[in-house]
């Protein structure tokens, strides 16, 4: 007689790739609360989305049935921002765990990106149209109402003005030589963002984190991810090998380092990244000891 079947729980990482295989599927808060699974091995996912939507059924239940939307704005805002007092971490901004929405809901303190996925999904169920966007050094909250268009800071609970947003633009702008008959028009750094270009820009915020404390084993987890989401992007290929280089994976940083070149055509590091790939192919594999 044949024993039970088994079945093996998916890995963090293959849990990942499943929830980004398609756009057409691929859901935001469920996506960026994974993240924080190479942090906490143990987090339950769903227990993390299920306290998000206990926060929207305490909200839903207070808004009066034909609320029109700038209504259900005021109440969001009050319940996000007062209420519950979600704020940016302005005392510690560059610590990982701003970037996990576990530890978000937990201590009321993130920065703008991990807000933003909190706020857009609370909006999202209480009947608002609230989308992500990738502003230049900012991630903002872009809401359709009746009258127009409201952009949020998610850091502080601001509505900002037309005059306000291009005031944030304007080093940007300045660094780019975005100005005169080079101008280019505020809408189009306000377009909504895709959910994966929103994964992508909270992992590459944890990658730049762990890259400048050296902390080459999370940053590989990070990249890892960065692979899965982004396979067409070679420089987070790039980027993966030369993490598994400084742990001493030569093979798995040789594989890596080559496709990236071969990809790439004349990229502009390509004599640098040539060159490491030639002393790691020299080393070998590492000795152990």
């Amino acid at each position: 007689m044949a024993g039970p079947l088994q079945f093996e729980a998916p890995s963090a990482l293959e849990y990942f790739a499943a929830l980004v295989a398609e756009d057409r599927s691929l859901s935001l808060v469920e996506a960026a609360a994974s993240i924080a699974q190479d942090e906490f091995p143990r987090l339950d996912t769903q227990a993390v989305l299920a306290e998000i939507d206990t926060l929207a059924d305490k909200l839903r239940r207070r808004i009066p049935a034909d609320a029109v939307p700038v209504q259900r704005l005021r109440w969001l805002n009050r319940f996000f921002f007062q209420e519950l007092g979600f704020a940016g971490n302005v005392n510690n901004y560059y610590d990982p765990a701003n970037s996990y929405l576990n530890r978000v809901l937990s201590t009321r303190r993130g920065i703008p990106i991990t807000l933003a996925v909190l706020y857009i999904e609370l909006a999202t169920q209480i009947g608002l149209t609230a989308r992500g966007v990738s502003f230049p050094g900012h991630f903002l909250i872009k809401l359709k109402m009746p009258q127009g268009e409201v952009v949020i800071d998610p850091f502080t609970g601001q509505s900002l003005s037309r005059e306000e947003l291009d005031e944030l633009l304007l080093p940007y702008k300045r660094h780019r030589g975005l100005q005169g008959e080079f101008d280019v028009p505020l809408g189009l750094f306000l377009q909504a963002a895709p959910a994966r270009e929103v994964v992508a820009r909270m992992l590459r915020n944890l990658k730049e984190i762990h890259r400048s404390a050296e902390d080459w084993g999370r940053l590989l987890a990070v990249q890892q991810r960065l692979v899965v989401l982004l396979p067409q992007a070679w420089e987070e290929r790039r980027d993966r090998g030369l993490a598994y280089a400084e742990l001493g994976h030569h093979d798995e940083a040789v594989r890596d380092l080559a496709e990236y070149l071969e990809r790439v055509g004349e990229a502009p590091d390509r004599r640098a990244i040539g060159e490491r790939l030639d002393e790691l192919r020299r080393l070998g594999p590492p000795r152990l000891h």
